[in-house]
């Protein structure tokens, strides 16, 4: 998937807790979250350590934390729809290293159902 290429989602996953204009939260569902697991290739290695001869960004591994999130957050989306959300509310990331060369990607955030607000 290029960098560039930003995952669609099929409903609202914002990082603040507060509801879209024109909705209220009709009723808060749980914490919901996704998380992968990856590790970087031999190859994808090796090229990032030639790339830190010469400085700059290492593309090999932007590409990686990249695919991965957008991974976490196809995943959080997944789980937060099996509970009935249609958002997602205060969506973070979170990452560590499980081992070498392997890292878990978390998205987390709050699922809810949201609903067209009332007039006041």
């Amino acid at each position: 998937m290029p960098m560039a290429e930003m995952s669609r989602h099929q409903i609202p996953i914002l990082t603040t807790f507060e509801a879209p204009p024109g909705t209220e939260i009709e009723k808060v569902l749980g914490p919901c979250w996704g998380i992968t697991v990856r590790s970087r290739s031999v190859v994808g290695t090796a090229c990032a350590g030639c790339q830190q001869f010469v400085g700059g960004e290492i593309t090999a591994l932007t590409e990686l934390a990249t695919a991965s999130r957008n991974e976490a957050m196809n995943r959080l989306e997944q789980h937060a729809m099996a509970q009935g959300a249609n958002a997602v509310l205060g969506m973070r990331f979170d990452s560590g290293e499980l081992m070498q060369n392997t890292n878990e990607i978390v998205a987390y955030g709050t699922a809810v159902r949201l609903r067209t607000a009332s007039p006041s």
